[in-house]
């Protein structure tokens, strides 16, 4: 979405003036030094998972309680279910604007207008309820009952303020409460280049509480939040943020409560969190260094003490917003393609 002082040519063209000298930047200050950790390729034995037409965009994946999945919003402001190759994806999910204006359920393959139809970003099951949580960019905060249908909005605002570009989301499987971003309260989704050319500072993460239905702001004037991951033990949780190129990690329980410090740098401009489910965490990984005709870097797996571990490349999606393991199996997701990924492998 373009400034409504600006002609919308005008505004992509400032953006690029303004990105491109910035990535410039980022890519000549990376280390010299040689990375400790392999790069692997994701290429060999992945394989794709092709969304009905004309939806796209599975940004974040999430499995329920009995492993069913994974559900992946998409382009629409729907959310869909992987039920295997036999009967693929269904609609399990869809937001009250999605039948009520016409524009927001295109037969064909039109650009559907996300600041009227939504756009849900982060997701994931409360697995003890059953209720799935996502962040929708622009709708807010929703909550969708185990039986799929009509997502219910919860909360559109915290501390006054209303929610502007809701992106990650994480729930505590403990005690049901949602961690989420906030990663602007300036700019729209559709203007995230700006978040980052301009350091614009004004993004939030938030814990809402299913018991006293509010969200709370937990840290305010933060660089580009994005992604969430709670730790195995609600300690804590891992945001990534996206203009630093860096993971924090922010004390929500316990004698450190209240503060945050680095966890992780990274070779790239990181996107969506997931836990490995053994105490280190996937990084989907965009503009990820790459050597030469090398695969680009597209994630990373940080170990406990923030160490990058291993790195995965390739060329089969254009831009990678979300990697989590499950089983042994690796599941990609893509805010720009028609599918999702399935690597089996781990």
């Amino acid at each position: 979405m373009a400034y409504s002082y600006l002609p919308s040519y005008a505004a992509s063209f400032l953006v690029v003036l303004l990105v491109l000298p910035l990535m410039a930047v980022a890519s000549a200050a990376a280390p010299v030094a040689e990375p400790s950790y392999e790069t692997k390729s994701m290429d060999p034995g992945l394989a794709l998972i092709t969304l009905p037409p004309p939806v796209s965009g599975p940004e974040s994946l999430a499995f329920d309680c009995r492993g069913g999945g994974p559900y992946a919003g998409v382009s629409d402001g729907r959310v869909f279910k992987w039920r295997g190759r036999r009967l693929g994806w269904t609609e399990f999910a869809y937001n009250s604007r999605h039948k009520s204006v016409g524009m927001c359920a295109p037969k064909k393959k039109l650009v559907v207008p996300e600041s009227v139809c939504g756009r849900p970003l982060g997701l994931q099951f409360h697995h003890k309820s059953g209720d799935l949580y996502v962040a929708d960019a622009y709708l807010g905060l929703m909550r969708v009952p185990a039986r799929g249908g009509l997502a219910q909005v919860v909360a559109t605002e915290a501390g006054g303020v209303p929610f502007n570009f809701l992106n990650g989301l994480d729930v505590d499987q403990k005690t049901g409460e949602v961690y989420f971003t906030d990663s602007s309260s300036t700019y729209r989704r559709s203007e995230y280049l700006l978040v980052v050319a301009l350091g614009d500072e004004t993004g939030r993460l938030l814990r809402y509480d299913p018991r006293t239905r509010r969200a709370v702001v937990l840290h305010a004037d933060l660089s580009y939040p994005n992604g969430v991951a709670v730790s195995a033990d609600g300690s804590h949780v891992v945001v990534s943020h996206t203009a630093l190129s860096e993971l924090r990690r922010y004390w929500v329980r316990g004698p450190k409560a209240g503060t945050n410090e680095t966890f992780a740098e990274l070779p790239g401009f990181p996107d969506n969190v997931r836990s490995d489910g053994r105490g280190r965490y996937w990084v989907a990984l965009t503009h990820g260094g790459d050597g030469g005709d090398a695969a680009p870097t597209v994630a990373v797996r940080v170990g406990r003490d923030g160490a990058v571990e291993e790195a995965l490349g390739g060329f089969s999606f254009e831009t990678v917003s979300e990697v989590g393991e499950r089983n042994g199996t690796l599941w990609v997701g893509s805010v720009d393609t028609p599918y999702a990924g399935e690597l089996k492998r781990y």
